[in-house]
This record gives C-alpha cells, structure tokens and sequence, in this order.
C-alpha cells in the first residue's frame, strides 16, 4: 500500500486531465499547458501557473507567485529543487546547497559539487563493473580464469 501512496504523490502539479468545459481529454502541449482535443479549450497545471506568471512579473517571491496562482509554497520550491523554476539575479532570497551549503539560484546542488559528485559515481560504477567482469582472478589467484566456478 505503501508504494501506491508514494506513486500519487508524483503528480504534484495537478495535471488537468479532464477538459472543464466539455469534458474532453486534455493533451499536453508542453511547459504546463493543455488542450482539450475536442473544444481547444487551454488549462495550465501548477508548473504553468506559475511559469506564466514569473514570466509576466519578474523577480517576484514564492509567497507572492503562491498568493497569485493559488499553488503552494512547497510546491514551487519543488520546481525550484527540479531546476524547472530559477530565482531572478539580483534576489535576496536563495537556495543553499545540499552539500557545501553555498547559495544557488536553482537545483539540489552547486556546480562544483555535482561534477565531483558525477565523478565518485562514474568511480563506483568503474569498480562495479570491475568486478563484475567474467574473467579475471581465479580462485587460487591465477589470472585468465573464471572468476565463478561450480563446486562440486
């Protein structure tokens, strides 16, 4: 039950799926917009509330986009962490970096922190697959052998 809970807690910007005016199925269009496919009506999901209005009033805060297009606070800072949402140059108001805590516009972490980040993963995965290879040291440490042999 757990994990149909944690599979309805993705749509977090509440995609139209239904037309309001006719009853129609919406088709996604792109940036949080949606068409009826029957009356061409357009419905915008939280991402393009908030998209559209950042859009037509720059630097504006999270309290103020909120207020404005009745999606929560938590949720634009979603956007914000997903990297969908920057905030303006010139703001007061940052995010801090998971991992040194240095402010930044948008996203989890710095740029200097993810490119060493992808580094210790791609390591990791060097060594997986390292180890995983089908040939290699044997078991009585001869080298060329089969790493997995059937006991008997």
């Amino acid at each position: 039950m757990e994990r149909l809970k944690n599979f309805s807690e993705l749509d977090v910007y509440h995609r139209p799926e239904l037309c309001p005016e006719c009853g129609g199925v919406m088709i996604f269009k792109g940036c949080g917009e949606y068409k009826c496919e029957k009356c061409r009506h357009i419905e915008y999901d939280d991402y393009g509330k908030v998209r559209n209005y950042v859009e037509k009033h720059a630097g504006v805060t999270a309290a103020q986009a909120s207020d404005a297009t009745g999606v929560k606070q938590k949720t634009i800072r979603t956007m914000l962490k997903e990297s969908r949402l920057e905030i303006a140059e010139g703001s007061s108001t940052f995010l801090k970096c998971e991992i040194c805590g240095v402010k930044i516009r948008s996203g989890r972490v710095c740029p200097k922190c993810e490119v060493e980040f992808n580094r210790r993963m791609e390591q990791k995965l060097h060594e997986r697959q390292k180890k995983m290879a089908g040939f290699g040291m044997g078991r009585d440490g001869e080298e060329g052998t089969k790493r997995f042999v059937r006991d008997r």
